[in-house]
């Protein structure tokens, strides 16, 4: 056995790992670096070209962690929904929510943009295209489950719409007005969510 899959191997690996998403989720891609990565896991500068062949492998566990972890996060604020019926705006806002985050301020609008400069990078970097899509598959189940809950159904179809929907929005948002991408998400699912997503038909008796 390897020191790098021994327990401590593979505490340092993770480590390591961690640190690089939340540099990521902070800083860009630019932002990731073997010295900030060591330096933010508490770890030797050695350890990062010891448990990752390249910068570029680092960088895309860092990716998948990241995408991962907000997934979690998503997929534990959806299991707290109530189910009950919900209106357009209720529904949008709930969406929005769960989407854009509720985090305010400059912290908030650097994980947005964080999310989307992965998305993106994935057209430069085809390593990373199969771990996007399985984050970004496990992120619509996610959001159609939050619908299921809103009293809606939504086709697999009208699912990957109504998603690419909210990040046209928001990224839309974020080069033309930031201070207003909620407000913009929001209003624009206000006028597609009953055509993407309509209320479930109640069985008549």
């Amino acid at each position: 056995m390897t020191a790098a899959v021994t327990p401590k191997g593979e505490r340092r690996r993770c480590a390591l790992v961690s640190a690089a998403a939340d540099l990521l989720c902070e800083g860009g891609f630019e932002a990731v670096r073997h010295r900030a990565v060591a330096r933010r896991a508490g770890l030797p500068l050695a350890s990062t070209t010891y448990y990752f062949s390249s910068l570029d492998e680092l960088i895309a566990a860092a990716v998948e962690y990241a995408g991962l972890r907000e997934v979690a996060e998503l997929r534990g604020r959806v299991a707290r929904l109530s189910r009950r019926r919900r209106g357009a705006e209720s529904t949008a806002d709930l969406l929005v929510d769960l989407l854009v985050d509720g985090a305010p301020g400059a912290v908030g609008i650097e994980q947005l943009v964080s999310r989307y400069e992965r998305y993106i990078a994935c057209a430069r970097q085809p390593e990373l295209r199969e771990i996007q899509r399985g984050v970004l598959q496990q992120r619509a189940e996610a959001v159609g489950e939050a619908v299921v809950r809103c009293g809606r159904t939504v086709r697999p179809a009208m699912l990957a719409a109504l998603v690419c929907t909210i990040d046209g929005a928001v990224m839309a948002a974020l080069v033309d007005d930031i201070d207003r991408v909620r407000a913009t998400a929001r209003a624009t699912l206000i006028d597609v969510i009953d055509v993407l997503a309509p209320f479930e038909r109640v069985a008549r008796v």
